[in-house]
């Protein structure tokens, strides 16, 4: 099986490679994906669909992000996630590469120079507050702003996925010292990013695009900001699934601590 550039043409195959795996469809995540990053994949040798993905995301010339990580069911252990991946690891160069894992794929990663450097679960529920009326809806005239303090606070240039917010997102709210977005998944309202100066700013973000968005919402928080985790508990969020935060080649970028909610998982 030959590793090659899928285009959206082949959309339709990555939906039903993720159903068969038990994630859902994700069409508007995936269409995403294929315009901001580089999706890889293995056509199945019996004619039906993909027999393997995966997806490199470039922020600048120093860092990248590896996510959709999938193989079908019935090409399990052939070794395809493995290849696909020294695929992605030779086209990101010398870049710092990060993603997230789950307790299955993490052994692969380990053999693939990737390191556990925190844990992240993703939360959902329905929140339950008042807005904070510290934010106000931003609009394409506040891009710049956002992508100043976006460089400072996040320490790399994603830039092509934030100039998307206003098209692939529900809402994008700003404050002073920070600004988020959330987006519209199959079964629930994604929060993220939510980048800021400070906690207070974040939940600030958080809460008002919950509360707008409305219904279920989800939430990838870092386990390593405690006070932010039961923060949501205590507005009903609640229900983690956890997975390990991973990086090979260097260190993280930007400051960590300002760094509240991920675009998504897949983007970091």
């Amino acid at each position: 099986m030959t590793v090659r550039r899928l285009t959206l043409d082949d959309l339709d195959d990555c939906s039903r490679l993720a159903k068969d795996r038990g994630w859902l469809p994700e069409r508007h995540k995936w269409r995403l994906l294929f315009e901001i990053g580089e999706v890889y994949g293995m056509d199945a040798p019996d004619g039906d669909g993909l027999a393997a993905t995966n997806i490199l995301t470039r922020y600048g010339d120093d860092h990248a992000v590896i996510s959709m990580v999938l193989t079908a069911s019935r090409f399990g252990r052939q070794g395809l996630a493995r290849r696909l991946m020294e695929h992605v690891l030779e086209q990101a160069g010398g870049r710092t590469v990060s993603l997230y894992a789950t307790e299955h794929g993490r052994p692969l990663y380990e053999r693939l120079g990737f390191r556990v450097v925190g844990r992240a679960a993703k939360h959902t529920g329905v929140f339950k507050g008042e807005p904070s009326g510290r934010t106000r809806p931003a609009t394409e005239a506040d891009l710049g702003r956002i992508l100043e303090l976006d460089a400072e606070l996040f320490g790399t240039d994603r830039s092509a996925a934030l100039r998307r917010m206003f098209g692939f997102g529900e809402q994008v709210r700003i404050a002073e010292g920070g600004f988020g977005q959330c987006w519209r998944n199959d079964d629930n309202t994604v929060i993220g990013p939510v980048v800021a100066r400070d906690e207070e700013t974040a939940r600030a973000l958080i809460g008002d695009l919950a509360l707008h968005a409305g219904g279920e919402v989800r939430m990838d928080l870092d386990l390593a900001k405690a006070g932010l985790v039961r923060w949501a508990g205590e507005h009903g969020i609640g229900s983690p699934w956890e997975v390990s935060m991973m990086v090979r080649g260097g260190e993280l970028p930007g400051d960590r601590s300002c760094q509240f909610l991920p675009y998504m998982q897949a983007l970091g």
